[in-house]
């Protein structure tokens, strides 16, 4: 049975968990390996360079909308293709575990289980703009 008093800051703590990581995923790519680098990278795999700036920025404003709470519920559900085209692309290639060399699948599994999670269980509080609930 879900606790109805803990479960909204369960979500509260799932949607900033994952705001986080999309905007450190997205800091990686700006300051670490740098947006030509990122795009040169998505080249190297076939991938046009141009989508590592649309991901970059995918990136950035899924986790500000995660972060702020503002229709976390559709950002959740719109960062899923990012995270489905690193797996096809590089992870499920690497085997199950994140620690093969380029990274395995399994975090990233997990990361669009989390987002799955949090499109099904709303904002939490502190949301800025609250997704109308089903």
């Amino acid at each position: 049975m879900t606790d109805a008093r803990t479960a909204p800051y369960a979500a509260l703590l799932l949607r900033l968990t994952l705001g986080i990581l999309f905007l450190a995923h997205a800091g990686l790519k700006i300051f670490v390996f740098t947006p030509a680098g990122t795009a040169g990278f998505f080249s190297s795999l076939g991938l046009p360079g141009w989508l590592a700036y649309v991901t970059i920025v995918w990136e950035v404003v899924g986790a500000v909308a995660l972060l702020l709470g503002v229709y976390a519920r559709v950002a959740a559900l719109a960062l899923i293709p990012i995270l489905v085209g690193a797996l096809v692309t590089v992870h499920f290639a690497a085997g199950f575990f994140f620690t093969n060399p380029n990274g395995g699948w399994e975090f990233i599994a997990l990361w669009i289980a989390g987002l799955l999670a949090l499109a099904l269980i709303g904002d939490g509080p502190l949301a800025l703009k609250p997704t109308s609930r089903a």
